[in-house]
């Protein structure tokens, strides 16, 4: 049973789970979180452990996201447009894939 419920929400294997994590990711990306900031240290100790070997640079700016992420919600606005798209990018830069505008479709 327990294959078959992880069939059902891997986004790799279910269209329908692959369209929800992007309209999960489009939603966070408003506030300029990333999907896996969404993981639980206090859940899962895995998910703690893992955040223990991280780079201190990288957990103190998961840390500024959720909070930057919260002030934005409390206040009930959205990250603005230019700095969503200047955080993406960046992002894509430091993890060496190709910008928006020079990917092709296959």
């Amino acid at each position: 049973m327990s294959s078959f419920l992880q069939k059902i929400v891997d986004p790799k294997k279910n269209p329908l789970a692959k369209m929800h994590m992007k309209a999960v990711s489009t939603r966070l990306r408003h506030y300029g979180l990333r999907y896996d900031d969404l993981y639980d240290p206090y859940y899962d100790l895995d998910i703690k452990e893992a955040l223990n070997r991280l780079p201190r640079e990288i957990v103190d700016a998961r840390n500024q996201r959720l909070k930057r992420a919260m002030d934005l919600s409390m206040k009930h606005k959205y990250l603005p447009e230019d700095l969503q798209v200047k955080r993406e990018r960046e992002e894509r830069e430091a993890l060496g894939a190709l910008p928006l505008y020079q990917r092709t479709l296959p």
